[in-house]
């Protein structure tokens, strides 16, 4: 039995693709066949957005909700990516004004959102996503990794299974933090955070091998731009030798840095 075929893997690589949207068909299909060139049929998890910026529903497109029933049945896990991705209740000060500017362009919906609104959100689409997929979400993740209070507090009574930020992914309702460490990912919408994630992505490539967790997050953005899939490419390559392909809902027990 090679160290791939453990069943308790000393180290894992967990990859996910986020905005799984009509809007973006195309490219999550280039991307799910680079995954799985990498790490195996579907050995990553897909970030489903209801409606994205409330201009491409999955209610209705009977076409699209097939693809993704079809993806499920291949194993790829289904995470439920908001409601619509994009900050409908911007704040314009303090921690979550500089949040909201520089760490997303628009689209941390969860980060300001009132309890109500959130809560509302995350049932009504979870229902559809269930749905569509004819099983449960493996858990709920915001866009831009962005929460707020509101955001908090709903996870935390609803009963998702898994949640995940920048730096953790954890249980909601008790705290258990499942998984630590940066996720690595790029961007797309300027050269300076081009050139930033390309140097990131290196950095990690050379410190985070020993990370007994590591998470890599891609977007159909990054499709457009060479450089990152090169880029990609040669994470998920380095990674998969050195840590299993695996699932979130894998995930037992606290794993650290080290």
């Amino acid at each position: 039995m090679t160290a791939h075929e453990t069943s308790e893997p000393r180290r894992r690589l967990l990859a996910s693709i986020h905005d799984v949207s009509p809007r973006f068909e195309r490219e999550v299909d280039q991307l799910a066949e680079r995954l799985s060139g990498h790490l195996g049929t579907g050995r990553f998890a897909m970030l489903v957005i209801p409606d994205h910026w409330r201009s491409a529903p999955l209610a209705g497109n009977a076409a699209f909700q097939a693809r993704l029933r079809g993806w499920a049945d291949m194993g790829i896990e289904m995470f439920l990516h908001g409601w619509c991705h994009k900050d409908e209740t911007p704040a314009t000060e303090g921690l979550a004004g500089f949040k909201g500017k520089h760490m997303t362009a628009g689209e941390g919906e969860f980060l300001n959102l009132p309890y109500e609104q959130a809560r509302a959100r995350m049932v009504e689409g979870r229902a559809l996503v269930e749905d569509i997929l004819g099983r449960p979400v493996t858990g709920f993740i915001a866009p831009a990794w962005l929460y707020g209070d509101g955001a908090h507090r709903a996870l935390d009574e609803l009963g998702f299974a898994l949640a995940e930020d920048h730096m953790k992914v954890w249980r909601p309702g008790s705290g258990e933090v499942l998984a630590k460490g940066p996720v690595i990912t790029w961007a797309s919408r300027s050269k300076a955070r081009i050139r930033s994630s390309l140097w990131f992505s290196a950095l990690a490539r050379q410190a985070l091998p020993l990370t007994r967790t590591v998470r890599v997050a891609v977007h159909p953005g990054d499709t457009t731009v060479p450089a990152l899939l090169t880029s990609i490419d040669r994470t998920l390559a380095g990674f998969a030798r050195t840590h299993q392909p695996s699932r979130y809902a894998g995930l037992s027990g606290p794993a650290g840095l080290f």
